[in-house]
């Protein structure tokens, strides 16, 4: 899985400088370890809402690559019908990327409410970024969260920089984890699979058994700048990702310990990667050659069950119906 995020998203990086992908592009290679440890974590019946770094969770959460790739070419096919685009994908149980920095955190609390308010024994997993951390809205959603005892995990994905701000210049304290005050943290080697898979478990049992929510900080790294238009290395050295590559790659990291303890042989690794290489160029193909949603249908899909309506196009004269 982390392997197949990978590969999707530098085939989503090759598209965007060929033009077919077009606006907003945030990609989250280097974090894999992040998006599939937590979902090894948590039940497909939890819930994740995220920030517009969403690629690997989409992904994680069940949607096929030939959708994720298609919804950023904005095709028919892809998971939003084409209108979502990267910043904007969900799934089932998944709530989106969301454009707004931090913005995600209270509805993740909200939807932690939901959970506790069904008797349901489910979690929701609300992610932020380092970036966000310092937004007021995030400890009103943390204080809501521990006065109602909500079963929601707060994680901060700490890649060290928000947009080009090393953690360092926008933070007075960097112990993202100890944030929550009133709630436990935990930090987390986030280019560990297994360290955050096993976090994820401990983090999912706390909240499950009544005692509120906690907070986890995944310390990652992200390879590409923090958006296609950010070439990435003018607020940090080549030298610097060349290391965390060399040194803690959560693929690498997780290849080295399979081989080493005789889990899995170098061909058989080598066998997935041919695999994976082949579906991301079938996606690719797939979200290349499929067609756009046609004009009519713009006003589509606003309301899910509601009687259809006419909705008012870019001027007045024109009108759109609205079906759900």
């Amino acid at each position: 899985m982390m392997q197949t995020v990978r590969r999707m998203e530098l085939k989503a990086d090759q598209l965007y400088k060929q033009k077919i992908i077009r606006g907003f592009c945030h990609l989250c290679d280097g974090q894999e370890a992040c998006c599939v440890g937590l979902e090894a974590g948590i039940n497909p019946t939890d819930h994740l809402i995220t920030s517009y770094r969403a690629h690997g969770f989409t992904f994680t959460r069940g949607m096929p690559v030939r959708e994720i790739l298609a919804e950023l070419t904005g095709r028919k096919g892809g998971c939003a019908k084409g209108k979502g685009g990267s910043m904007h994908m969900y799934a089932k149980n998944f709530y989106g990327g969301n454009g707004i920095v931090g913005a995600q955190v209270p509805l993740g609390a909200g939807v932690a409410l939901a959970c506790k308010y069904n008797g349901k024994d489910e979690v929701c997993l609300t992610l932020y970024g380092d970036g966000a951390a310092n937004q007021g809205q995030i400890f009103e959603a943390y204080n809501m969260a521990a006065l109602w005892k909500l079963p929601c995990i707060f994680i901060c994905e700490n890649n060290r920089y928000g947009m080009g701000t090393s953690v360092e210049r926008a933070a007075a304290s960097t112990d993202y984890y100890k944030r929550g005050d009133f709630i436990p943290g935990l930090r987390v080697d986030g280019m560990d699979i297994l360290c955050v898979r096993e976090a994820t478990k401990f983090a999912a049992d706390h909240c499950r058994s009544g005692k509120g929510p906690i907070l986890m900080e995944l310390q990652t790294y992200r390879y590409h700048g923090h958006s296609m238009s950010d070439p990435g290395v003018s607020y940090r050295t080549r030298e610097e990702i060349q290391e965390v590559r060399s040194k803690s790659d959560p693929i690498m990291l997780l290849k080295d310990r399979m081989v080493n303890n005789n889990l899995a042989s170098v061909e058989e690794l080598k066998e997935i990667d041919v695999e994976v290489r082949k579906e991301i160029e079938d996606a690719a193909q797939f979200a290349t050659a499929d067609p756009e949603p046609p004009l009519e249908e713009l006003g589509y899909h606003i309301y899910s069950s509601d009687p259809p309506f006419e909705v008012r196009g870019a001027n007045q004269w024109i009108k759109f119906k609205s079906i759900s």
